[in-house]
């Protein structure tokens, strides 16, 4: 764990640290089967390749956040959601092999910048991509999100069965506290509580 990072970031980075693990294991075994790769995936309307390149260009995305962490000059995380979507289509098109390495590489400079981020920057507010404002150490969490739930949305036999239990109830936290609060949010309290038989109608979130 870089020596900096605040103690509330030590068990996200474990995760993101494995999680990042087990996610590009899975891409390298999806390349080994190339005609695997463009087969649907389990989110509506993307091909694992999608999943793939949405991985790869968010590796990106926090690095500029790290970036502007650090410098102080904003570096949103995407231009705009146009140029997000665009540069998932676009990375989903590289061939297996293209795409398998600049996961990978995304991956290590992301990595490599937390370590080399100084002290006074984890606690540097940055916005998502939604516009929150959050300390730049929050990026750990928004990466171990990627990594596992994609992980399981590149269905190669990898599951939330797998997922560590405290980063499933972490996962499960923070996905019904973003849930609770929109139009869902009675209905999901009332069947988490016991009070509804019936399990309500989520819309995604990642």
């Amino acid at each position: 764990m870089p020596a900096g990072a605040p103690e509330r970031a030590r068990a996200a980075y474990g995760w993101v640290t494995d999680g990042t693990t087990t996610f590009l294991d899975l891409v390298d075994d999806l390349a080994a089967t190339p005609d695997a790769w463009a087969t649907p995936s389990l989110l509506p309307g993307w091909t694992r390749a999608h999943v793939v390149a949405h991985v790869h260009q968010n590796a990106l995305a926090l690095g500029r956040l790290l970036t502007w962490a650090r410098t102080g000059v904003e570096t949103p995380m995407y231009s705009s959601q146009e140029a997000r979507d665009r540069d998932i289509e676009e990375s989903s098109r590289l061939d297996p092999a293209t795409l398998r390495d600049a996961a990978h590489e995304s991956s290590q400079a992301l990595a490599r910048q937390w370590d080399e981020l100084p002290d006074s920057a984890w606690d540097a507010l940055v916005r998502t991509a939604q516009g929150r404002e959050i300390p730049a150490s929050q990026t750990l969490w928004m990466r171990t999100r990627e990594v596992w739930i994609h992980a399981v949305d590149l269905e190669r036999g990898f599951g939330f069965e797998a997922v560590p239990g405290d980063l499933r109830a972490a996962l499960a936290s923070d996905a019904a506290k973003r849930h609770a609060a929109g139009d869902s949010g009675a209905a999901l309290v009332a069947w988490l509580t016991g009070r509804s038989s019936k399990p309500p109608q989520l819309g995604s979130w990642l």
